[in-house]
């Protein structure tokens, strides 16, 4: 979608979806309540109003959930919708739970509110989506645009951008400049030029863009179309693409005064990235009151079960290969790192890492605090300095990250986690490695604000069973 298109589709989205949750917010009081007067608590109620509101915001900008609007059907869409209630509603309460002022808020007005604003919300969006189609492909907003090619890649080209390019465009002209096939129809656009006549056609006909797809061909003539076009006040998009790749993952750059093509399996939105940095901080302050508050008890257990330090330090591999520090309570025998040389025949683990049931380095201590996930609290503090994140991939160790290949080495490519799509999909019951990396890669190929929460509330149930743990 282009820039213009984005920005009017987001911000009417946001301003409608603004005055949705206002007309909702406002039958919800008058069901309960018939009239404004006899509201308990008004200022209480007004707080939650703007709370809805605010959360709409945050949610539209940072979630980003009006991503693919108006390419949703009705179903995509009342899904999504309904999504987003339950993270608002949820959001709300849990923030009158810890201000503890839930009992003056009305339980019914939270109800009413909830089921009236999905069918606004959802009603109001598919009438908003017939309206955004409507507007972008009337006359005057529509855009124009040719394509440049090359005999062996013009129809692929025409076929790819067709089921690409945003509705509001529209395929007027094709030129083949290395064939003769003027007069061909491709698709329903017709070829209208070659070689020699592609400026003639551009300075005669209604054009706003062209399309240039001319692999290996000569830089001049390439150069020379590119400048006439941009004489004309013409746009020009000019396929540098060496690789295939998603869209997604190729951006133009500057970059120390070039102008580069970047290719990047991993392109993060900052916005979304920096949120995920603030949650990493606010839950490892929390997590780090928590083990400090533990320690002595902990370091009590394991001091009594077997000599040796509280802690346990190793390095590990973090980000593209960043060494770090990981922190644990110690849950094995001091010697344990020397006995796993006597222990590599009985691996359960199929590849690089290292698992067996009923490891003899184990401590009796050391048993329960795994199987409890306790020995990984001291993480929390790896999480506040920014070696981890509350979610990710499992940093490897030294001695498995050296026999990484281009495969494995990709899941280090973001900031490893304390819990993981590993974590939450069997941990210790998987015994192959390989199973392991697939589950770091698909978490981070669809990583997800929505995704990192959803694992941590699974890996708070899995901890809580101790589903998967040695």
């Amino acid at each position: 979608m282009n820039r213009k298109t984005k920005i009017i589709e987001g911000y009417w989205l946001l301003f409608t979806d603004l005055v949705s949750i206002s007309v909702a917010y406002i039958a919800a009081i008058l069901i309960r309540y018939h009239s404004f007067r006899w509201v308990d608590e008004p200022e209480l109620h007004f707080i939650g109003y703007i709370c809805f509101l605010l959360f709409c915001t945050v949610y539209s900008f940072l979630f980003d959930w009006n991503r693919e609007f108006l390419k949703r059907g009705v179903l995509v869409e009342f899904i999504a919708v309904v999504k987003f209630n339950i993270f608002m509603v949820l959001s709300l309460m849990a923030l009158l739970f810890l201000s503890q002022r839930g009992a003056g808020f009305s339980r019914l007005v939270m109800g009413y509110f909830g089921v009236l604003d999905v069918l606004i919300v959802w009603l109001v969006r598919i009438g908003m989506k017939k309206m955004l189609r409507i507007y972008f492909t009337s006359g005057s907003h529509i855009v124009k645009i040719m394509i440049v090619a090359k005999d062996s890649v013009l129809d692929s080209t025409v076929s790819r951008l067709r089921e690409g390019m945003d509705i509001n465009y529209e395929i007027v002209a094709l030129a083949c400049i290395d064939a003769d096939r003027q007069g061909v129809v491709i698709d329903g656009v017709r070829v209208n030029a070659g070689r020699d006549n592609v400026l003639d056609l551009a300075r005669q006909m209604p054009l706003d863009e062209v399309f240039i797809n001319l692999p290996d061909e000569d830089r001049d003539y390439v150069r020379d179309i590119i400048y006439d076009l941009e004489s004309m006040g013409v746009a020009c998009h000019y396929n540098i693409d060496i690789i295939e790749r998603p869209q997604k993952e190729v951006r133009v750059e500057d970059f120390a005064g070039y102008t580069v093509v970047t290719y990047s399996i991993n392109h993060y939105d900052y916005r979304r990235m920096a949120l995920k940095r603030m949650i990493d901080i606010a839950g490892g302050l929390v997590g780090c009151v928590l083990t400090v508050l533990v320690t002595p008890f902990v370091a009590a257990a394991i001091r009594i079960d077997s000599p040796g330090p509280v802690f346990f330090a190793q390095t590990r591999i973090g980000k593209n290969g960043r060494r770090f520090r990981i922190y644990k309570f110690r849950s094995m025998y001091v010697d344990a790192e020397e006995r796993r040389k006597e222990l590599e025949n009985r691996n359960e683990m199929q590849g690089l890492m290292f698992k067996m049931d009923n490891d003899p380095r184990i401590t009796r201590v050391g048993k329960f605090i795994r199987k409890t996930s306790i020995d990984e609290l001291p993480q929390f503090f790896n999480i506040v300095k920014g070696d981890m994140s509350l979610v990710g991939t499992r940093p490897p160790t030294e001695d498995e990250f050296e026999q990484y290949n281009s495969h494995y080495r990709r899941r280090i490519s973001m900031t490893p986690g304390l819990t993981g799509l590993w974590q939450v999909n069997g941990r210790s019951d998987i015994v192959d490695f390989d199973e392991v990396v697939k589950l770091d890669l698909e978490y981070i190929d669809n990583w997800t604000l929505g995704l990192d929460i959803k694992i941590l509330f699974r890996t708070i149930a899995v901890v809580l069973t101790g589903k998967g743990s040695r």
